[in-house]
């Protein structure tokens, strides 16, 4: 497997180097050809210039990188960029030139698209970012990725982009809608308890080895469906990790019977207020 990572940093940046630039450097060496994962990491001046050029350049170089499987866009610290200030496009333009593509992972969601989503044999998606919007949530509902494995969703909060509730987040898992589904994850969001009551007993848990509803504001409350559904007890493996679970919960978890991961304990304090997702700004 040849994985390259390619970024820019700031003296790059006030030098004039562009991202399409060190991606027609690449696409001009042997290596290109042989690439099997992308990573892009800043593209310079990420908080103000979106990545549009980056899937204009990726496109037109298509055929230079036959056989690239995994793409991730975006793959950056906050040191370089707040999740919340990364500048998205729309990024399914890629989906369509890379019909090889398995494995798509995009951090940062102002200005993100994904319309249309469609992908004969796309494998894993994961979006990474502070909150998403309803709009990439209902093109991933709509979404025809029939060969789905990984499903893995940052939902975060209304201040950095959550602009919707939970019928939007449940549309994605209707029955049938990913057929080949093995691990979900809507994580890091401020309705988790909402999200952990809802699924534990919808009918998508029965094709699950994972579910992952780690990194949000879950609390004894959504703990608590979870615990007493039947459909979370044939699970493999179930991540609740980064939660606000009273010590009285994490101990039921370990006598439940089954493997979960209760790590990173949160002050369970009694006012909503002060809960916060891991990742928001």
């Amino acid at each position: 497997m040849s994985e390259i990572k390619l970024s820019i940093d700031y003296e790059q940046y006030e030098e004039g180097i562009k991202m399409k630039d060190l991606l027609e450097e690449l696409a001009n060496k042997p290596e290109g050809a042989e690439l099997t994962s992308l990573i892009i990491g800043d593209w310079g001046g990420s908080y103000e210039n979106d990545s549009s050029e980056i899937v204009e350049t990726l496109t037109r170089l298509k055929d230079r990188f036959p056989r690239l499987r995994k793409l991730f866009i975006g793959d950056m610290g906050f040191e370089e960029c707040e999740v919340s200030w990364i500048m998205q496009s729309n990024l399914s333009p890629l989906l369509t030139a890379y019909p090889e593509l398995e494995s798509f992972t995009i951090k940062g969601s102002t200005g993100l698209e994904l319309e249309p989503a469609k992908h004969a044999k796309l494998q894993e998606l994961a979006i990474i970012c502070g909150g998403l919007g309803k709009h990439v949530l209902a093109s991933i509902s709509q979404a025809d990725f029939p060969k789905l494995k990984k499903l893995e969703l940052y939902l975060g909060v209304d201040q950095y982009g959550f602009d919707g509730g939970l019928s939007d987040v449940l549309a994605v898992i209707e029955p049938g809608k990913f057929p080949e589904l093995t691990y979900l994850g809507l994580k890091n969001s401020e309705i988790e308890d909402d999200i952990a009551i809802a699924l534990a007993d919808a009918p998508i848990l029965d094709q699950l080895h994972t579910l992952d509803l780690s990194l949000g504001t879950l609390t004894d409350k959504g703990a608590e469906a979870l615990l007493n559904s039947a459909k979370v007890q044939n699970l493999k493996f179930l991540n609740l990790s980064y939660h606000y679970m009273s010590d009285n919960m994490m101990n039921r978890w370990a006598n439940a019977g089954i493997e979960v991961d209760t790590s990173e304990q949160q002050d369970a304090d009694d006012e909503e207020d002060y809960r916060y997702p891991l990742l928001t700004e």
